[in-house]
């Protein structure tokens, strides 16, 4: 009974993930609710945004796929899940392919066809592009990958993807954090949202290049035996030069007496 107890308190949670990730990108899916209301006729909640007449129809596929995205997305990474719910995982996965390519294509249409938004400049505008294509260049990447069977490539895209869409949560600690610190201007604004993207490209490699939970425990594993291997011969000659090194018996050879002096 010991046994299993202590199994089980050692057996990571996979709930804290996806928990996580939905509270990162609750901000800007509040924010995007909040807009497709009041552009519905709803009580104005947010100030207007004189850019968008109407219901415009990039704006809600972007809202909309956004929210798909974050959400699908932030369990498509707990490998528990992946490991038991394979047949989830791929259609979930058709599914978050679709929506990012709707975010990162929508985003691509407000950036060139919509005015900048108020007190945002030329940076922001240029890694608008930048970012966007990214997204949608890793979302091709990872399911190109999956296809030819290449599943370690597949992740990586695809978590650099989701990286790149979640940038939008933590853009809403860089912004704040920015202006709390340097005070607030064009500039300044471009470069913390900026900051958001950096962020989670980071982490994303970081998790992308950390050793598994397999490859942990073949280390630890085979820690153990490193430190049982025999002497190095060197070692001997090194603090005795005249002495020489001992000699190894083979295996199922009787080993004869030494030479007396």
């Amino acid at each position: 009974m010991r046994t299993s107890s202590t199994g089980h308190r050692d057996r990571p949670r996979s709930w804290p993930v996806p928990a996580a990730l939905t509270a990162l990108s609750a901000i800007p899916l509040t924010a995007g609710t909040l807009r497709l209301v009041q552009l519905a006729g709803g009580p104005p909640v947010m100030p207007a945004d004189d850019r968008f007449t109407g219901f415009p129809a990039a704006l809600v596929a972007h809202i909309v796929g956004a929210t798909v995205f974050a959400l699908v997305g932030a369990f498509q990474l707990v490998p528990r899940i992946r490991r038991r719910h394979r047949v989830w995982h791929r259609r979930a996965g058709r599914v978050l392919t679709v929506a990012g390519l709707l975010v990162a294509g929508s985003a691509l249409w407000l950036t060139l066809f919509y005015a900048p938004q108020p007190g945002t400049g030329h940076l922001l505008y240029g890694l608008r592009l930048v970012f966007a294509s990214a997204m949608a260049g890793c979302l091709v990447l990872g399911f190109t990958a999956i296809r030819r069977r290449d599943i370690a490539a597949h992740r990586a895209w695809m978590t650099r993807g989701y990286a790149i869409g979640l940038a939008a949560g933590t853009q809403a600690f860089t912004e704040g954090i920015g202006g709390a610190l340097f005070g607030a201007g064009e500039l300044r604004d471009d470069l913390a949202k900026a900051a958001g993207w950096v962020i989670n490209l980071a982490v994303a490699e970081w998790v992308i290049r950390r050793p598994t939970r397999a490859q942990r425990r073949s280390i630890a594993r085979a820690a153990p035996r490193s430190g049982t291997l025999q002497e190095d011969p060197d070692e001997h000659d090194l603090r005795d030069p005249g002495r020489r090194p001992p000699r190894r018996p083979l295996v199922g050879v009787a080993r004869r007496p030494d030479r007396q002096p």
